[in-house]
């Protein structure tokens, strides 16, 4: 630093030159991998090629090239890695996740005992088991806001390993899905956050107050839940001047909106106000399609929650009667729901609801999706380039081109063939690094 000093102060024509090989050595020492692929994805939606060669710098993708080029072209200390028995394409991502959670008996106890930098080391965990199965990135819809903040941060600045996390913000009314259940009154005063709102003006506040502290995008519900513990039903439950205060709001400040939304009412005034998602959709009918249509937003089906809480109903005690009674009627809906909208067209991103079903499991959506009648290519599509639309990322993430980040991710045959292939892969890459390679 000393020397740097002098230089700046005797000849500083001599110093940038200086500079300038500093530069030009350290991108010399860039980490260069070189990847000789059997089958390439690059692009679902589009045609599959063999022989490629796949080549990165740090987080990036510098070429795509025909046949297995030597790594030395690419430098001497470049890395081989085989995937020439593989099948490759990008990473995975999930448009409906709650890392910091898991449903089961001791969820209400948990509460109670669990701290919430304790929740914040099991949401780091639950976080590793979801990138390690393939998903890079993910979209949290419903967590302790600032610790899931901090934990998009410390994985965007390289601090932990994880996949890359787009994270909501909440808004709900009181009595609301969002809103606290199932606990003695003086549980509910203490729990009731910030986001709770009541009126047009005071939605508007609760959106720019999630915004203010961090939100990547808001999440609102615009029906009832299965997993509120009230007997309130999954039908529309915000009304239509506060759905359309919270769109503004967020908009306004370039923040996308996500709804929770069962009945059809529900989803057809938060499409009305204009939101970017439906998350889970188990009843859009006629005119709820008509209105995905005409606005573009996209369908979040969460078939793998409607599944996992039908089983729980019939299998396990520990849901209250209200909870089981909406289970079964939500959970044997939605698959007939996505097929029907699908048919007719409607923009398909994928999201599982992890943290009602098991983290780590992500992939079982994807084989729920066929069985309601996609295509395997649709399916790689909505958790891909879909998904990539919905975030707003399509110019960083969801396909393998130069100039996107290094999300890759192998399995030992083709999904398009079998979709059960993404239960297991075998190499997982998220922003050039390794986190499986079997």
């Amino acid at each position: 630093m000393k020397t740097f000093s002098c230089c700046i102060k005797t000849n500083p024509f001599a110093c940038g030159a200086l500079l300038i090989a500093l530069f030009t050595n350290f991108s010399l020492l860039a980490n260069t991998k070189v990847l000789h692929i059997g089958r390439l994805l690059a692009e679902p939606g589009q045609a599959t090629k063999s022989e490629q060669t796949v080549v990165l710098k740090d987080d990036l993708i510098t070429h795509i090239v025909d046949g297995y080029q030597d790594p030395a072209t690419y430098g001497p200390d470049s890395e081989l890695i085989d995937l020439k028995e593989r099948f490759v394409m990008p990473g995975l991502m999930d448009m409906h996740v709650h890392l910091q959670f898991e449903l089961g008996p001791k969820n209400d106890s948990d509460t109670l005992k669990v701290s919430d930098q304790l929740v914040q080391m099991r949401s780091i965990m639950f976080a590793m088991r979801t990138l390690k199965a393939g998903f890079t990135t993910v979209r949290d819809v419903g967590s302790i806001p600032q610790e899931m903040y901090a934990l998009r941060d410390a994985v965007n600045n390289g601090w932990i390993d994880g996949p890359r996390i787009i994270a909501a913000g909440g808004v709900g009314i009181t009595g609301g899905h969002a809103d606290i259940s199932g606990v003695k009154p003086e549980l509910m005063e203490f729990y009731t956050g910030s986001s709770i709102c009541d009126g047009p003006f005071d939605c508007r506040r609760a959106a720019r107050h999630a915004i203010k502290y961090g939100a990547d995008l808001i999440k609102i519900t615009s029906t009832g839940g299965v997993l509120t513990d009230r007997a309130t039903g999954t039908g529309q439950q915000m009304e239509m001047d506060e759905l359309k205060e919270v769109v503004l709001a967020a908009k306004r400040m370039g923040r996308k909106v996500a709804s929770h939304a069962h009945q059809e009412d529900g989803i057809i005034a938060a499409l009305e106000a204009g939101v970017d998602s439906i998350e889970h959709g188990s009843y859009a009918g006629e005119a709820a399609i008509k209105l995905f249509k005409k606005t573009g937003a996209y369908l979040v089906p969460t078939l793998l929650a409607g599944h996992t809480v039908l089983e729980m109903a019939e299998n396990s005690d520990f849901m209250s009667d209200a909870i089981k009674d909406k289970a079964r009627t939500v959970g044997k809906e939605m698959q007939g729901n996505v097929e029907r909208a699908y048919k007719a067209g409607v923009k398909i991103a994928f999201g599982t609801d992890s943290g009602v079903s098991k983290h780590g499991i992500n992939a079982y959506e994807a084989v729920l999706m066929v069985k309601a009648g996609m295509s395997n290519m649709d399916v790689i599509k909505s958790a891909t380039v879909n998904s990539a639309d919905l975030l707003g990322m399509t110019e960083q993430i969801g396909t393998l081109a130069v100039g996107k980040q290094a999300d890759i991710i192998a399995t030992d045959g083709s999904p398009l063939e079998d979709i059960q292939q993404l239960l297991d892969v075998d190499f997982v890459m998220k922003g050039g690094k390794i986190f499986v390679h079997k």
